[in-house]
């Protein structure tokens, strides 16, 4: 996640507060998403941005996972999603970010 998003993760946190918000990446790899992932709830990994230290515990998810895929309309998933999904290592993205939900969320 790049130095702008931490940053925007960071102030949406601080306005609306943290149990308000649900971050959904869309990374094409699980490694990518799982980092990401770490970034909104755990702090920066890398210790290069605005959240390194701050465990924000904020709820986290990728697109293609069943938690999000079965609360978008499924024509409009279909058109914007569906293509991505069939190249996509789903079972690798949702192998990465069951554990990091499971250990650095606050607001499930």
């Amino acid at each position: 996640m790049d130095l702008e998003n931490q940053k925007r993760v960071k102030e949406f946190a601080e306005k609306y507060g943290a149990e308000n918000i649900v971050v959904v990446l869309g990374a094409a790899e699980g490694e990518a998403a799982g980092l990401a992932a770490e970034t909104v709830t755990n702090g920066d990994p890398t210790f290069a941005g605005p959240l390194t230290g701050v465990q924000l515990g904020l709820s986290v998810f990728h697109v293609c996972e069943p938690e999000i895929k079965n609360e978008v309309d499924e024509s409009v998933y279909d058109e914007q999603i569906s293509m991505m999904e069939m190249v996509l290592d789903v079972d690798d993205i949702i192998s990465e970010m069951t554990p990091i939900r499971e250990d650095f969320c606050k607001y499930l």
